[in-house]
């Protein structure tokens, strides 16, 4: 198993002077390292690159205990850092000083205050897991000076959190020599998030440290593991910024949805005889009750209503109090929630699930893109109709696309917001973007001092983490 903290590599790459003088990853690092050495008086140790994602199709089932389907992108989050002998215990200093404030503490056993470290709250996650192992093991935590700059758009549904995120996680492993392997470090920045108050299921970590370039990624869950996808030749997946942002760890909206699909393990669970506290996901009822996913969408209809649930009623049926509801079930954030929507949501799970499976069918058998494209569109439409979590803009830039002559187009991401996903052909992309520009951003006064190639513009899967060193910078596998 690779691992990542001891600082070894397997194979040498180029060093920053080696890329072409245009090459903009150069560019960047050279600029983050003269911030980096202007701030903190001293030369960075390393360098992360740690890349955003866009989920191909697989919306809100990877906490459900679903396979997604991601890659990850070109744009990214850049940290130089090093260990410090002096000063704070984390100083985490951000290049575009304009809109993110510096934070630093002075004692790793920190407590979060979301207000209050704003952006930094994503990078302390992830730093305060890692510390948490190394307390386990009995070892004390190095302090840690480090310099970000990023070009995810942020509120766009592509991950720039969970980079954060991971970054943290990584940054700390690294600076303490913890050795984890790729898989550990993404299994382990999946449960930091928690601490921001999102209950995601890891699909977001897994591709950031995972992703193979050229080759999207089919991620299952319980183990974690995953396996490549390879895209149909001619395929083009482009990403489009619908200008509406939301951020998720700020509402319940996101945590309603996970609860709600977890209210329908356990009630579909109750309703047939199995142990329901112990299915905490819809793929444990599965599992259980021995059904495949369509039989798991037939059950949904059979034995679920329509009409939204009341806590009241969901007590009755599991037997408990709304004490123990709370306890067993819910999180802090949705306690005070009375109604609960789970045939809408169960049933989009399993019918997402299974066009996840038929995705990957289809890559690996050959079908046609016009097919990969009907799924993509089916997907959007049960996310607006069932898991509600769309956006008016999401529709328009959905609707926008289809008429520019995609294949297939859906939200991507948590939703409420962010961007959707197009698919294309490479004949045809030029032609696309150009129109949804005109149709989309043109004239758009939210548009307004933002350039439209960071608000559109055509992907192909690239790879997962890279670290850099600085002198023989050598890439860490």
């Amino acid at each position: 198993m690779e691992k990542l903290g001891n600082g070894n590599c397997e194979h040498a790459v180029p060093t920053l002077n080696d890329f072409p003088e245009e090459s903009s990853l150069r560019n960047r690092l050279h600029l983050l390292r003269e911030k980096f050495s202007c701030k903190f008086k001293a030369k960075p140790s390393l360098y992360l690159r740690v890349p955003g994602r866009v989920n191909l199709i697989g919306e809100h089932i990877d906490y459900c205990g679903y396979s997604v389907c991601p890659l990850a992108l070109e744009q990214d989050i850049l940290v130089a850092f090093c260990p410090s002998v002096h000063g704070q215990f984390l100083s985490i200093y951000n290049q575009d000083e304009e809109n993110y404030k510096e934070y630093s503490i002075d004692t790793f056993d920190f407590k979060f205050s979301l207000p209050t470290t704003g952006w930094a709250s994503y990078v302390l996650c992830g730093v305060k897991k890692v510390i948490e192992l190394l307390v386990s093991q009995g070892k004390s935590p190095v302090s840690i000076q480090m310099a970000v700059a990023g070009n995810i758009p942020p509120g766009s549904g592509l991950s720039s959190s969970s980079a954060l995120v991971c970054a943290g996680a990584m940054v700390t492993a690294l600076a303490n020599k913890l050795n984890l392997s790729r898989t550990e470090l993404a299994a382990l920045s999946a449960e930091a998030e928690h601490y921001i108050g999102t209950v995601g299921g890891g699909m977001d970590q897994a591709i950031i440290f995972l992703a193979s370039e050229g080759n999207a990624k089919l991620i299952e869950f319980s183990p974690l593991r995953t396996r490549d996808v390879t895209l149909p030749a001619g395929a083009v997946f482009v990403v489009a910024h619908s200008l509406a942002v939301k951020n998720k760890a700020a509402s319940n909206d996101f945590n309603t949805r996970v609860v709600e699909c977890r209210l329908a393990a356990q009630v579909l669970a109750k309703i047939r005889g199995f142990p329901w506290k112990k299915c905490l996901r819809l793929v444990d009822f599965q599992t259980s009750a021995k059904l495949t996913l369509g039989e798991c969408a037939k059950i949904v209809k059979e034995l679920l209503h329509k009409d939204p649930y009341t806590k009241i009623e969901l007590c009755k049926i599991l037997d408990v109090t709304e004490k123990e509801l709370n306890e067993i079930t819910l999180t802090s954030n949705t306690e005070h929630v009375q109604h609960f929507k789970l045939f809408q949501r169960a049933l989009h799970v399993f019918q997402e699930a299974q066009r996840v499976a038929e995705f990957e069918a289809g890559c690996t058998d050959g079908c046609s893109l016009a097919e990969l494209g009907h799924l993509m569109s089916e997907s959007h439409v049960s996310l607006r109709d069932l898991y509600e979590c769309s956006h008016v803009q999401l529709d328009r830039l959905v609707a926008v696309a289809m008429a520019a002559g995609a294949l297939g187009a859906r939200l991507t991401g948590a939703g409420w917001g962010g961007c959707i996903v197009a698919l294309t052909t490479e004949d045809h992309v030029g032609k696309f973007i150009d129109t949804v520009k005109q149709q989309f951003y043109a004239d758009n006064p939210q548009v307004e001092g933002r350039k439209t190639e960071n608000l559109i513009f055509a992907t192909q899967p690239g790879r997962g983490v890279q670290v850099f060193r600085p002198e023989e910078n050598d890439l860490v596998h």
